[in-house]
């Protein structure tokens, strides 16, 4: 029975308003009990880093994903680690194998250049779905305001379905100070001038979600959101919790 006024969410195969949460190797056991609850409010799983190389029943995986009809990739960290070794045609059949038609193209630990980057996009866009991912792991690194929005730019006109804001899943890097504060001048930026429905910002606690919610509205895409999450991230995007309590008032103006 629903009687609240409550934010309009979007629904269904969800083309934005995504939680995508990151998978470090649940339990087939404690996975299937929270999808069989909470399946309904996921739209992409990330296997995190490199697990899905590891993970022994990795086809049982992600086809349980799949009933629940939600999307599955690999961690960037395993594209890199292909990179590196120069196995990325191996990759690929192993992606294929596993009915996995996500890829996410990243520089979070290799300083792949962009082009480069651009030239893996090209290749893969016309048999995978791919997503780009923006930022560095390395919370040393900076990126300029201007070099974040041309990048994402770029992506998104060479055929990437999203970009990821890099936060890894501490919340410390990329997006984020090394303390975890939110870099909001360069949110603001992102904002101002980029489809904010193609961009999934990495929001690993809940303080971060509630910081792109209140600024974005409740259909924001968010990554990197714990399993056990879930059900709570649901409720600030639904205007019910502390924070975000009178957010349908400000959805309606």
């Amino acid at each position: 029975m629903s009687f609240l006024s409550i934010p309009e969410r979007t629904s269904g195969i969800r083309r934005y308003g995504l939680t995508s949460v990151i998978d470090f190797g649940t339990p087939m056991g404690e996975l299937k009990n929270i999808l069989s609850d909470y399946g309904g409010i996921i739209d992409i799983a990330k296997l995190g880093i490199g697990s899905a190389y590891v993970t022994p029943n990795i086809k049982e995986k992600v086809e349980l994903y799949k009933e629940y009809h939600i999307k599955t990739y690999c961690g960037g960290t395993l594209f890199e680690k292909c990179v590196y070794q120069n196995k990325i045609p191996e990759y690929l059949i192993f992606l294929q194998n596993l009915g996995i038609d996500w890829i996410e193209v990243s520089n979070g630990t290799l300083d792949i250049p962009i082009q480069k980057r651009l030239q893996y996009i090209s290749q893969l866009k016309n048999d995978f779905h791919v997503i780009a991912e923006v930022g560095s792991k390395d919370p040393i690194k900076e990126m300029s305001i201007s070099e974040w929005k041309e990048e994402i730019r770029t992506f998104l006109d060479a055929g990437c379905d999203y970009v990821i804001t890099e936060g890894r899943d501490s919340g410390t890097s990329g997006i984020y100070e090394q303390c975890g504060n939110i870099k909001s001048d360069l949110i603001q930026e992102i904002l101002h001038d980029l489809d904010s429905k193609k961009i999934i910002f990495e929001a690993p606690s809940a303080k971060h979600q509630m910081y792109f919610i209140r600024e974005i509205g409740p259909n924001v895409n968010l990554g990197n959101v714990k399993l056990q999450d879930v059900l709570i991230l649901e409720a600030q995007r639904c205007g019910l919790r502390s924070e975000t309590f009178f957010l349908e008032d400000k959805v309606c103006k």
